[in-house]
């Protein structure tokens, strides 16, 4: 979806301001639900961070500095219905061990997890890439959404319910020259998300993904000041699907790898 992001959603789907009378009521509303957003304070993180708030969810926003989501989200810093959650190590069980329980403690319960945490590094071939450079790709986008979904999954299960949404990318789909541990990082969130459905699905717990192609940000404008910026997708659009996929409305669908290249 295209447009003015929150506004766009809110108008293609009003119920997510409030319940829709009827058949079905209330299916894509987020009223309420208690969403753990990682990578909060990025373009993408933010993006869903602000229309979950818009949409009524409560918001728990994760981040490593200690001090960087506070600062971007001064306005619910002292709201009751979200959380601000800096210096957590997302690649390590005891940090997340840690948010799980002031979650808990605040709100009782988890309904949504989004995995908006990875990076993006490429442009040498496989012989000549540095080692460190895919260490780090497979931490910040495998270990991550591994870790975070493992940390939510036994609370989930114990309420026989919960959404996971992951990102993973257009390029987990097949390996291109330069980007090979890029690729596979991106592959293995994949498969990892269909593991996870297809383990969870009789719980009443949907694992799903979506696939971005770029995404129109400022750091990627930079990187490609000549590209057609049009065919970009905008953080706002893609924060229009995960809110789909963390509501009601996407009950049926378990395991899937949504494309959101846009025009690309």
């Amino acid at each position: 979806m295209e447009g003015s992001g929150v506004g766009q959603a809110l108008r293609l789907f009003p119920s997510l301001e409030g319940s829709l009378e009827g058949s079905g009521a209330g299916s894509f509303s987020l009223k309420d639900k208690i969403t753990i957003v990682t990578g909060a304070v990025g373009n993408l993180g933010m993006a869903t961070a602000r229309l979950f708030q818009q949409a009524g969810a409560k918001t728990v926003l994760v981040d490593r500095s200690p001090d960087r989501v506070r600062e971007a989200f001064k306005d619910i810093s002292d709201s009751p219905d979200h959380l601000l959650a800096g210096g957590v190590d997302l690649s390590d069980a005891e940090s997340l061990g840690k948010l799980i329980e002031q979650t808990l403690g605040k709100f009782g319960r988890v309904d949504a997890l989004v995995n908006t945490v990875g990076g993006y590094r490429g442009g040498k071939p496989v012989n000549e890439a540095d080692l460190a450079d895919r260490d780090f790709l497979f931490n910040v986008n495998v270990r991550t959404t591994l870790t975070c979904c493992r940390a939510v999954i036994p609370q989930m299960l114990k309420q026989q319910s919960g959404k996971i949404i992951n990102v993973a990318s257009r390029d987990g789909l097949s390996g291109s020259a330069g980007y090979a541990a890029y690729s596979a990082s991106k592959s293995a969130v994949l498969r990892l998300t269909e593991s996870l459905a297809a383990e969870l699905k009789v719980s009443n717990i949907n694992v799903n993904c979506i696939m971005p192609g770029t995404i129109d940000t400022p750091q990627n404008r930079s990187a490609v000041p000549n590209a057609d910026f049009n065919e970009w997708v905008a953080p706002e659009a893609i924060a229009d699907v995960i809110a789909f996929l963390a509501s009601d409305a996407a009950r049926a669908v378990n395991g899937a790898a949504l494309p959101v290249y846009g025009k690309g």
